[in-house]
């Protein structure tokens, strides 16, 4: 807390506590207040921007009522309702200032006549990624005079592709000055373990030999369509639902992650108690002793905590690598029960899934038009 300042990025990992200490660093330093006895003296408005689930969830409000708060919280679908509040403090809650779209435009009307802080696990890898919250810091103008500043573009790229840097030490003094890490010692060990699943080997080197689309009956579009169109011929062999019954016969209780709603349709076969958090359904972690909650990366990877399992399946990868390590965190919290956490990682050996792995082990994306060239 007394290296926070308005404009500092709190990193720590996920479930360490960034909600609460947020919440005390705006109490005692914003507030002026104190928490022995809870006490303050001003009583500035408090706006939190999250993710729609912890919103919804109310995780938000269970740690402000700790301090008697009643901020406002809403998700980052509706940052563009509050560029008008000026005076308040705001806490950006999971990074999702990137690039140069609608929300960063916000974010950066916001902090112009704002005081706020951002919380994240993965506050970037790559210096791009950093730019809105240094124009937000005012150490560059727009997002021009930082590529001018900092940027060598790729000569022959047929797109913008930033090559590297130059004046990097400028720029880690910038990132010293606005990231506040916050470590802690976990009483967790996660073990990961990769199952090897047959696939139809024939069936991909035909689609990948014709770039025909065997479940469609038309050409491939072009590469996500192959990437998803190989994806799925691994996805759906009958093993996979297999490794997901023997590892639920074994440990009774897991989140199981998925990417496709094919695959949900699979894993709604299961003879458990099933429950969802999707783009469809909404439902609530399962209770009992034995069941299995289908989430989906996108609706599901990030803002809300288990601690009633050990285990997550991965039915197929994220093409994200920042995606699987919210993911994971769902039961690495600090108020599990558990010593010993299990990551199942279902996959084959595959021409596709070896890619997405490779990628993910070198804490990376997946690039579609790098797997394959049309």
């Amino acid at each position: 807390m007394e290296k926070i300042k308005s404009g500092s990025i709190l990193c720590g990992g996920v479930g360490s506590g960034k909600s609460r200490t947020s919440l005390a660093y705006f109490w005692v330093k914003e507030c002026q207040g104190s928490l022995s006895p809870l006490r303050r003296k001003l009583q500035t408005k408090l706006i939190i921007i999250t993710t729609a689930r912890k919103r919804d969830t109310g995780e938000w409000q269970d740690e402000a009522d700790y301090f008697g708060l009643r901020p406002t919280i809403d998700s980052w679908n509706n940052i563009g309702k509050y560029i008008q509040e000026k005076g308040c403090f705001f806490i950006f809650d999971e990074q999702r200032v990137v690039g140069s779209g609608v929300w960063v435009k916000s974010f950066l009307k916001i902090t112009k006549v704002n005081r706020w802080i951002l919380l994240t696990a993965t506050p970037g890898d790559t210096w791009m990624e950093y730019v809105p919250v240094f124009i937000a810091n005012g150490f560059y103008r727009s997002r021009s005079d930082f590529t001018q500043q900092h940027v060598v573009w790729a000569r022959w790229s047929k797109y913008p592709k930033v090559d590297g840097y130059f004046n990097e030490g400028m720029l880690v003094r910038h990132r010293r000055d606005v990231l506040v890490n916050m470590p802690f010692v976990k009483h967790t060990e996660p073990k990961h373990i990769s199952l090897y699943l047959p696939y139809d080997e024939a069936k991909s080197k035909e689609v990948i030999r014709r770039r025909w689309n065997p479940f469609s009956d038309e050409p491939l579009r072009d590469a996500g369509d192959l990437c998803r169109c190989l994806r799925k011929i691994a996805n759906e062999d009958p093993s996979r639902l297999d490794a997901v019954k023997t590892i639920l016969k074994e440990k009774h209780r897991a989140i199981i992650f998925y990417n496709f709603d094919y695959e949900l349709e699979i894993l709604r076969k299961l003879d458990t108690t099933v429950c969802e958090w999707n783009g469809h359904n909404h439902d609530n972690l399962p209770k009992g002793e034995n069941w299995a909650y289908l989430v989906q990366y996108n609706a599901g990877a990030e803002g809300w905590n288990c601690t009633t399992t050990d285990t997550i399946i991965f039915y197929s990868q994220s093409y994200s690598y920042k995606q699987m390590v919210q993911a994971a965190g769902r039961i690495d919290r600090m108020n599990t029960p558990y010593t010993d956490l299990y990551y199942y990682h279902l996959t084959s050996r595959s021409k596709i899934d070896g890619a997405i792995s490779r990628a993910l082990r070198a804490k990376k994306n997946f690039n579609e038009r790098e797997f394959v060239h049309f």
